[in-house]
C-alpha cells in the first residue's frame, strides 16, 4: 500500500491570523489549495513572485474578489505560508509585500 507523504505547513508572521480573517468561501478555497501544494502539486491558478524572494509564489484566489495566500514551498520539511490577503488593485500593497518580506525573515 502506498502512502503518500504529505508536506506539513508552518504559518508565519501574521499569515495564520490573516487566513483565519478571510470570508469562509476564501477560506475553504485556500485550504483546498494548499491542500494540493502539500500533497506536491500546483494550485489552480498561481504565480512565482521572483521579485519578492526564491520560491515565493502567490495563490491567487477569485471569489467575490481577488485574493492572494503567499507561501513557500521548495524546501524539503514544510510548506510556509507568509500572508494572506485582498487584493484590491493591480500592484501588491506596500503593507503586504511589508507582511510578505517579515515573514520571508523569519524563514530565513
Amino acid at each position: 500500500m502506498y502512502i503518500m507523504h504529505m508536506k506539513p505547513i508552518v504559518f508565519l508572521g501574521t499569515s495564520l491570523e490573516s487566513i483565519r480573517n478571510l470570508p469562509p468561501s476564501v477560506k475553504r478555497e485556500a485550504g483546498y489549495e494548499l491542500d494540493k501544494v502539500q500533497r506536491g502539486n500546483q494550485p489552480n491558478d498561481w504565480k512565482a513572485m521572483p521579485n519578492i524572494g526564491s520560491g515565493v509564489r502567490e495563490i491567487r484566489i477569485r471569489l467575490r474578489g481577488a485574493w492572494r495566500v503567499i507561501y513557500v514551498a521548495n524546501r524539503d520539511e514544510a510548506i510556509y505560508v507568509l500572508h494572506a490577503f485582498q487584493k484590491k488593485t493591480q500592484r501588491t500593497s506596500k503593507r503586504d509585500v511589508a507582511a510578505i518580506e517579515s515573514a520571508l525573515k523569519e524563514l530565513r
